[in-house]
């Protein structure tokens, strides 16, 4: 049997266990069936294993014949576990569901794997929607919603088909004069 992973961070600073919760549902679970998905690896932090022990313990715990797996922080980074959505032997291309972190879409893009961003809403001073929203006008990522990650899965499909090449081609120079900044603000397509 090929194995196809979708894999989900929460980060290690935030908490989002709304995140966790949402792709444990009956309606996620099937629509990862209904795609092919064998695994749902999660990187759940410090509250996460609780979740996933309530849900296994519950009446209604079906998988869908979704293997679950999940760890609390890798000090190593994430980098084995995106690797893991990439194609190969015995392997079809994933998933990665991500909280909306810099650090964590940089990562996931950098695979060239289909990502869904999902902003964490519950954040002080909140620019996770805004970079979703960009990335996803953009071409690199779908713009995940909580309430309705299904959906997303199977926009992740029509992704995987015409997805950006990430980083962005450019030539390097720095038109804004703002360094950094200018930059950064070039390679999000954010133009004054």
């Amino acid at each position: 049997m090929v194995q196809r992973v979708c894999f989900v961070t929460i980060g290690a600073t935030a908490a989002f266990d709304q995140l966790l919760k949402a792709v444990l549902t009956p309606d996620f679970l099937q629509a990862l069936q209904a795609l092919n998905y064998t695994t749902l690896s999660l990187q759940y932090g410090k509250n996460g294993a609780k979740i996933l022990e309530d849900r296994e313990a519950s009446a209604n715990s079906s998988s869908y014949g979704i293997e679950i797996t999940g760890f609390d922080f890798n000090r190593k980074g994430l980098g084995q576990e995106m690797w893991c959505c990439k194609a190969g032997e015995e392997r079809a291309e994933g998933v990665v569901i991500s909280h909306a972190g810099s650090g964590s879409i940089l990562d996931a893009l950098r695979i060239e794997v289909p990502l869904i961003v999902v902003p964490n809403s519950s954040l002080l001073h909140n620019h996770q929607v805004q970079l979703a929203e960009e990335l996803a006008r953009q071409g690199y990522v779908v713009h995940g919603r909580l309430d309705d990650l299904a959906v997303a899965l199977t926009e992740s499909e029509t992704l995987r088909k015409k997805r950006q090449v990430w980083p962005p081609d450019n030539h390097g120079v720095d038109p804004s004069g703002r360094g950094l900044a200018g930059v950064m603000d070039e390679e999000m397509g954010f133009y004054d």
